[in-house]
C-alpha cells in the first residue's frame, strides 16, 4: 500500500519567489529519493463557494493576498521506510531554509493511499 503525505505551507507573501525558487531546486533532489512514486506541488489561486459548486461554475480567481499564500505538496511513497529516509533527507539538505519563508509550521497529513 502507497505511503502519502500532504503538506501544507503558508508562505510569507514576500517570500513566495525564494520559496519556489527553493522547492524548484529541492524538486531535482526529491525526484532522485528510493521509492518516490509521485511528487506534486500546487500553489493555491482559486476558491470556490456554494453559488460557483450549485451552478456548475468555475471557481473564483484570488486576487489578493490577505496573510499567507498556501502551497500544497503531495508526494508518495512504496513504503513508510522510504518516505522516513526522504524526510530525513530533505530535513537535512532543505529545511531550515523552507522554514524561513513560512509565518506558521507547515501542516502534515500522512497516510496510505486507498485509491
Amino acid at each position: 500500500m502507497p505511503f502519502t503525505e500532504l503538506c501544507i505551507y503558508q508562505v510569507h507573501p514576500k517570500k513566495t519567489e525564494e520559496f519556489e525558487a527553493l522547492m524548484s531546486e529541492a524538486k531535482c533532489f526529491l525526484e532522485k529519493q528510493e521509492g518516490l512514486l509521485l511528487l506534486r506541488l500546487m500553489k493555491r489561486g482559486y476558491r470556490i463557494d456554494m453559488e460557483q459548486i450549485r451552478e456548475g461554475l468555475p471557481p473564483l480567481k484570488i486576487t489578493r493576498v490577505v496573510k499567507s499564500v498556501k502551497y500544497a505538496l503531495y508526494w508518495e511513497f512504496d513504503t513508510k521506510e522510504s518516505y522516513g529516509a526522504a524526510q530525513k533527507n530533505l530535513y537535512d539538505n532543505y529545511w531550515k531554509s523552507i522554514e524561513r519563508c513560512l509565518i506558521v509550521p507547515h501542516d502534515k497529513y500522512l497516510g496510505e493511499r486507498l485509491f
